[in-house]
């Protein structure tokens, strides 16, 4: 997918002019193969910790406004 556009094309890239700084800053993350290898590890965690989250969130630059609420029944 992300193979198939040409690096080298300024127009490829014009709409980079109109996002945040996060939005220009995951452009870069998100065709990080390391990044994308260890997303997967982590995905593929069923009990996920607090800890190993903070872990990969610190690890990639990756800050979450606001943290999940818990589901009650």
């Amino acid at each position: 997918m992300l193979r198939s556009i040409d690096w080298r094309s300024p127009a490829a890239y014009e709409y980079t002019e109109h996002i945040p700084a996060a939005g220009f800053a995951w452009e870069y993350l998100r065709r990080d193969d390391d990044y994308h290898r260890a997303f997967q590890n982590i995905a593929n965690i069923k009990n996920l910790s607090t800890e190993r989250l903070d872990e990969f969130s610190k690890r990639w630059g990756l800050r979450f406004p606001l943290r999940p609420r818990k589901r009650t029944r």
